[in-house]
Order: structure tokens, then sequence, then C-alpha cells
């Protein structure tokens, strides 16, 4: 993958993250902001969830309160290098824990 594919890549998984926080409906407040290509989500307890992209290594990063994930474009997808968890399995996992709610984003 070159740069230009993997923008438009990182491009269109923080515009669909975008959108399922838009939809999002359950009881959980999730405010977000997106600043030069990072996103932080921030819940009610004041805790912070922080997504950006990582463009020398190709890769989109994830940090929650339970640790880093980094995150490969493969398979038509993003997946974790840890485990090989799809993005929003692991986001929604963050979001549950860090909010005390169940968190289903997908």
């Amino acid at each position: 993958m070159n740069d230009s594919e993997f923008h438009q890549l990182a491009d269109q998984l923080m515009l669909r993250i975008e959108e399922v926080l838009d939809a999002y409906d359950g009881d959980a407040d999730i405010d977000y902001e997106t600043n030069g290509g990072v996103m932080t989500l921030t819940f009610e307890n004041g805790s912070k969830i922080i997504i950006n992209r990582q463009e020398p290594m190709h890769q989109v990063w994830l940090a929650a309160k339970a640790g880093g994930y980094h995150f490969g474009y493969r398979d038509g997808g993003w997946f974790s290098d840890r485990g090989g968890e799809a993005f929003f399995d692991v986001l929604s996992q963050a979001c549950s824990a860090q909010s005390g709610e169940d968190i289903m984003l997908a």
C-alpha cells in the first residue's frame, strides 16, 4: 500500500467512526473531536480513547485505558496486530469498559 492509499483508507475509517458514534443511541454519552488526524472520544466520567493514524507504518492506533492497539489494513478491513481482532470489536470493548455501559459499535 502506498501513502495515498493509506490516507484514503484511514480517512474512510475515521468517517465511519464518526457515523457510528452519531448513530449510537445507547445510554452512554460519547463525545468526539477530530483534529489533525487524531480523534478523541470523551466519556461522561472524563476518560478518553485516542485514535490516530501512524503514517510511516500505515497503521491506525487506538489508545484506551486497557492499553494500546495497532491496526493494519488487510483483507478489506482494519485488524489488530496483537490478536487479529477487528477494529470495531476492539473499539466497542474499549468503549464498554470506559463507559460502564454495554456498547456495540459496527
